[in-house]
């Protein structure tokens, strides 16, 4: 995974945490779900990042 790639999904994690925390505070239901949905977005990009690490790692055994 690339740093900058890896600098994305941690800032979005942080984004959706910390809008989910506002959205539970203020008790907006569409902020704490898109605060989630960015959680779950930077999950994504962390799955498909270590995927592009083990694909590199095979293609660099060969």
């Amino acid at each position: 995974m690339s740093l900058q790639d890896k600098a994305k999904a941690i800032a979005k994690n942080i984004e959706g945490k910390i809008q989910e925390a506002v959205g539970e505070v203020t008790g907006d239901a569409q902020q704490k779900a898109e605060g989630k949905a960015k959680q779950v977005q930077a999950q994504a990009m962390n799955t498909v990042e270590n995927v592009k690490d083990k694909v590199k790692n095979f293609i660099d055994k060969i």
